[in-house]
């Protein structure tokens, strides 16, 4: 598949963001977008405009809960913090690639905070509202969309959270 064909992913994405009723634009870059680093520099914006959608596992005795963390780019996830927000109990523990695709349908770098599925308890980073518009990955690491923060939240029925980002330089 050439790159600039739209995978099944970002289809996806696209299709959720319709049904929601956003016509957001999703974007092809011309350089990827795997990490928050890299997407910032292919578009111009600062680190922390970038939308980290972080995909973490918590295990009590044989139950895996996953809960994702939609975290600024200069941030890191606070864990213990996302924990306690979504009210998760056992042992956090992190997952290899294999298993963000099984859990999300998405490949690492292009994971979206769309067209999820819906019993995934999501947690939104308010460090994100410092900016008027972010950036959120749509499906694969070439294609990523714009989004007010504010809406980040009936669009993901996340849970808005001022504790699970922690700055780089702590």
């Amino acid at each position: 598949m050439a790159r600039s064909e739209k995978s099944l992913s970002v289809l996806r994405v696209e299709e959720a963001l319709l049904k929601e009723g956003y016509k957001f634009i999703v974007k092809e870059l011309d350089q990827t977008a795997r990490s928050a680093k890299d997407a910032a520099e292919s578009l111009n914006v600062e680190l922390g405009a970038i939308v980290k959608t972080l995909v973490f596992c918590f295990k009590q005795q044989e139950c895996k809960q996953p809960a994702i963390a939609l975290i600024s780019g200069d941030k890191i996830c606070d864990v213990e913090q996302l924990q306690k927000e979504m009210t998760i109990e056992g042992k956090h523990f992190r997952i290899g690639a294999e298993e963000v695709k099984r859990i999300t349908g998405y490949t690492i770098g292009g994971v979206s905070p769309v067209g999820l599925p819906p019993e995934i308890p999501i947690a939104i980073d308010e460090a994100l509202f410092r900016f008027e518009k972010v950036w959120c990955a749509a499906g694969n690491q070439f294609f990523v969309f714009p989004i007010a923060p504010k809406d980040l939240v009936p669009l993901t029925n996340g849970v808005l959270s001022a504790k699970i980002g922690i700055g780089l330089g702590r």
